[in-house]
């Protein structure tokens, strides 16, 4: 007998994906949450702190490309199952550690794990959700990193507090053992799922917008992809826009606690404010875009109207690094990842508007690659500037890059019926 459909299967899905998200993001804020206990218990330097913080980043960026890869080939069910298992174990090993260079292999371990999360999660809503629904979608997973990290800093504190600092990394990797029932549950491939209705198929069918397929086959399908101005336009606009999300999430509690004087219990109180409004901000965006799309707006249009939207606020970060108020300085940093959120919805949106399905995902890693190194390269200098002056000039370039990333965007990322765009995105 033929198990009863699940009325509005895709949404079960996607909020699914919402909850590996924030799991995703209380795992890495870990780290990020206990860098004052941590770094006076390793006796690190910020110097050393950016290496580990770095460890993890290069990991990070080169699984987001070769992770898109393998799930667009082994596919999303079977792809994030694996990755999650290894980034939770990766978690949980992080209480063995013994000193800054077994604290960084663990890092790089866990980078290896995560970086499978957002290709397969840009996968599936290529593959689940028509083209109006799509930024909202995306608004709805990513904004689980900004509620990981809302949830990290009080969840790790309470934890490291009770327990000890080694206990929150395993009852932070423990979270993702719990998410494989739902997942496992709910997701299977959109061609084969045994509990998609026939309404719910048509309605994700004539709503996409791209076709599931390539017209290319094998390794040509992604080689082609280099030649692509939009694959360039999403790699160097994220490239320029996350270095200022892992700049917050990293060095945050860090520049509360030495600039602001915060302790860990006030880190744990207060640091999870400004991720609070980046999860606002990712709805912001996501239905912003959705709203000019039903008024009649082209989709990419409307992608990059909302970028250009979104990269003002983020700018806020400037005068939070020189006002002597620490209310100020939050509300300050929390306008700038509100921007930042919103940015960062439609760059995540903008390959499974513009490529066919069994390419996203590595579209996805390849600019997730980009935006990765870029990242690292920045923590790095972040840790050698606080070191040797202040926090200061990263604020000013955490303000101001974005702008650069937009006007990018808008010079090269074009809708797929131009002629700018080539076969593979037709």
């Amino acid at each position: 007998m033929k198990p009863k459909p699940i009325k509005r299967l895709r949404w079960f899905i996607v909020w699914t994906l919402f909850c590996s998200t924030v799991i995703n993001y209380i795992n890495r804020q870990t780290l990020s949450v206990l860098a004052p206990v941590i770094m006076q218990h390793f006796h690190m330097t910020h110097e050393d702190y950016s290496y580990v913080v770095s460890a993890f980043q290069v990991a990070y960026a080169g699984m987001w490309l070769i992770g898109g890869v393998i799930i667009d080939i082994i596919g999303t069910r079977r792809g994030l199952t694996l990755a999650m298992i290894w980034w939770s174990l990766s978690s949980m090993v992080h209480s063995l550690a013994s000193s800054v260079f077994s604290l960084a292999v663990f890092r790089f371990m866990l980078g290896i794990g995560e970086g499978f999360n957002w290709p397969g999660a840009s996968k599936t809503v290529a593959e689940w959700f028509p083209a109006e629904e799509r930024g909202l979608a995306v608004a709805i997973f990513d904004s689980g990193s900004s509620v990981g990290a809302v949830i990290a800093p009080p969840f790790v504190a309470f934890i490291a507090y009770e327990f000890g600092w080694r206990y929150s990394f395993v009852a932070a990797g423990l979270l993702g053992f719990l998410w494989l029932i739902p997942w496992l549950y709910f997701y299977h491939p959109f061609d084969a799922h045994p509990r998609l209705g026939e309404d719910e198929r048509k309605i994700i069918q004539q709503g996409r917008g791209t076709p599931a397929a390539s017209a290319l086959k094998g390794a040509k399908r992604w080689l082609t992809l280099l030649k692509e101005r939009n694959v360039w336009g999403i790699v160097l606009g994220r490239s320029l826009t996350d270095p200022i999300w892992w700049f917050y999430v990293f060095w945050l509690p860090a520049y509360l606690s030495e600039a602001r004087g915060f302790s860990l219990k006030e880190i744990g109180a207060f640091a999870w404010i400004p991720f609070l409004a980046a999860d606002l901000g990712n709805f912001t965006g996501g239905f912003a875009t959705g709203f000019f799309i039903k008024r009649g707006m082209p989709v990419i249009r409307s992608r990059k109207l909302v970028c250009i939207l979104s990269s003002l606020p983020i700018i806020a970060g400037i005068p939070a690094a020189m006002t002597h108020s620490t209310t100020v300085a939050l509300l300050l940093i929390s306008f700038a990842t509100w921007g930042y959120a919103s940015w960062s919805t439609m760059g995540l949106t903008f390959p499974s508007d513009l490529f066919p399905q069994d390419v996203v995902a590595s579209v996805t890693g390849l600019s997730g690659l980009g935006a990765g190194l870029v990242s690292t390269a920045f923590t790095l200098v972040i840790g050698y500037i606080v070191d040797k002056f202040s926090y200061f000039p990263a604020f000013v370039a955490a303000g101001t890059v974005p702008l650069l990333a937009t006007a990018i965007v808008l010079i090269l990322i074009r809708d797929p019926g131009s002629r700018a765009t080539t076969s593979t995105a037709n």
